[in-house]
């Protein structure tokens, strides 16, 4: 499930909870969790580069800053990726330093640069569009609010747990807790389709 609970576990050394789905979400930090799908596969990420600098002369920040745009905040490739791919672009003929006043080095696209654009024209604007949709995803539905209530349950747990240490007694009281929460949120959702199961036997 989409911004979910991924884990709850406790013992000895205290409890552990992630909730959301990697960046921009209530559990993950930018660079997500382990295993998870990488942004771009072989390749892919050279043409991003490439179509950026085609449409606008930039340095390496300017280029990483472009994708975090992009993507609303939730994805931006390291330096340690993007400096090697512009150092490939550059050996490849693809792309030249540009002439200008900047301590940085900027890059503008080659004649070359530009005919391989044209060539892979379609791949070119698939990954724009999926770094794009990448970023409405995560916006969509993603609330400061709801990080704020799930950061009040953890603090609420740990002070708990680090003052009294875990027991049956608290442990039955926090679990009967969470059970209600999660039913009343049930409910919420049970309420919102019985209204339009209404809508629609009203329609017919």
């Amino acid at each position: 499930m989409r911004g979910g609970p991924r884990g709850f576990s406790f013992g000895p050394g205290g409890f552990h909870f992630e909730f959301g789905d990697g960046p921009g979400g209530w559990g993950g930090g930018r660079g997500g969790p382990r295993g998870r799908k990488r942004m771009f596969e072989g390749g892919q990420l050279r043409l991003v580069l490439l179509k950026l600098i085609a449409d606008q002369p930039r340095h390496g920040y300017e280029l990483i800053k472009a994708i975090e745009d992009m993507t609303e905040g939730h994805y931006a490739p390291s330096p340690g990726i993007v400096y090697p791919t512009l150092t490939m672009l550059e050996d490849m003929g693809l792309i030249a330093e540009a002439k200008s006043g900047s301590s940085k080095k900027v890059y503008e696209a080659t004649d070359e640069g530009r005919a391989h654009l044209d060539e892979n024209g379609e791949e070119v604007e698939e990954l724009i569009d999926r770094l794009e949709g990448h970023g409405r995803r995560r916006s969509k539905g993603n609330r400061p609010e709801m990080g704020r209530a799930i950061g009040n349950l953890m603090t609420a747990l740990r002070n708990r747990v680090s003052h009294e240490g875990w027991n049956e007694d608290l442990l039955n009281d926090v679990i009967d807790i969470l059970d209600d929460a999660a039913q009343r949120i049930e409910r919420i959702k049970d309420a919102k389709s019985s209204d339009e199961d209404g809508r629609d036997e009203d329609d017919n």
